[in-house]
């Protein structure tokens, strides 16, 4: 297992650099930046500035520029919010994992539960129904979804509140904090779930119907083993394998947050920064977040092969 782990951390490490090298000259060849979106800015000021931040000299120093900061843990420097990158993600980056973790908790029970579940009873009135709900939540746009919510629970019934993360003007602390971020969590966390939930549930509906059908379960069910016993201790726990590699690209997810729904609710997280950064071209915090979600995509299929190997010994010898 060591040897396995070492070859597939040596294989992440050129991957690691060609992305790094992409997402440079992807934002670097993007037509205009924070400077030259400034109207405001003289010719012979806006010059100065290019100077100051390095964005007048040749295409190629500038990148190995950025890649000897990536390698002392220097993410650049946020021309829109003045601050290090590394200072502005830490500042935001963790409200969307909170978001996130929440919400991939509760899509994940559910689609496991309701898709073992449907799977256990195929065609019937409980399977169409499952089908009908998770084609209609998945259908809806995010962005009408979130509204929608906001227009049900929060403007007509009063019930929680519109966006944020706290009340306007609040200085709550102890459990009052946590109650009104609780609060404020429900709307997007019920966003996102019906988002998601409905095409895990199709994951798991699929795999354990592949799975019933091995002949391993007929014979565990020829020995007279009791059917809760088949589903949940043979079937369901070969059903799981593939789950593996979907764990593997929702870390991420988890820091990622989700863009649309985070913009939409007023969210402080990631998301929402991202999308601000990207309005006033703020390059530096754009290749900052998006590296820093490419070293997760990394680390993530990582530990997925580390788990598969663990999972199944023949991963290891063919690999």
């Amino acid at each position: 297992m060591r040897n396995f782990i070492l070859r597939r951390l040596l294989q992440t490490l050129p991957m690691l650099l060609l992305a790094s090298f992409i997402i440079f000259m992807l934002f670097a060849k993007t037509p205009g930046d924070f400077i030259d979106g400034n109207i405001t800015l003289t010719a012979a000021r806006a010059a100065e500035l290019k100077a100051i931040y390095g964005l007048d000299q040749p295409l190629f120093t500038r990148y190995l520029h950025w890649l000897a900061q990536l390698v002392r843990g220097d993410l650049g420097f946020s021309l829109q919010y003045q601050v290090p990158v590394t200072q502005l993600l830490n500042q935001y980056i963790w409200n969307s994992f909170l978001l996130a973790i929440i919400a991939l908790i509760l899509y994940w029970g559910i689609g496991l539960t309701v898709g073992v579940a449907s799977a256990m009873k195929p065609n019937s009135l409980f399977d169409h129904l499952v089908s009908i709900l998770v084609f209609a939540a998945m259908s809806f746009p995010t962005f009408f979804l979130c509204l929608l919510l906001i227009k049900w629970f929060a403007v007509d019934l009063h019930w929680l509140p519109v966006g944020g993360m706290t009340n306007t003007g609040s200085d709550a602390t102890g459990w009052a904090w946590v109650m009104q971020v609780a609060a404020h969590l429900a709307l997007p966390v019920v966003a996102l779930v019906m988002l998601q939930a409905g095409s895990l549930t199709r994951y798991f509906r699929a795999s354990m119907l592949d799975v019933v059908k091995m002949d391993f379960i007929r014979t565990a069910r020829a020995k007279g083993l009791r059917e809760r016993t088949v589903i949940f201790r043979h079937a369901l726990r070969n059903a799981l394998l593939p789950v593996i590699t979907l764990l593997g690209f929702e870390l991420p997810g988890l820091f990622s947050g989700a863009i649309i729904t985070e913009k939409v609710f007023n969210w402080p997280g990631a998301g929402h920064i991202h999308i601000d950064s990207l309005a006033a071209r703020d390059y530096p915090v754009l290749m900052g977040f998006t590296l820093f979600l490419a070293v997760l995509t990394l680390l993530g299929n990582l530990i997925a092969d580390v788990l598969y190997a663990w999972a199944d010994p023949r991963i290891r010898v063919r690999s």
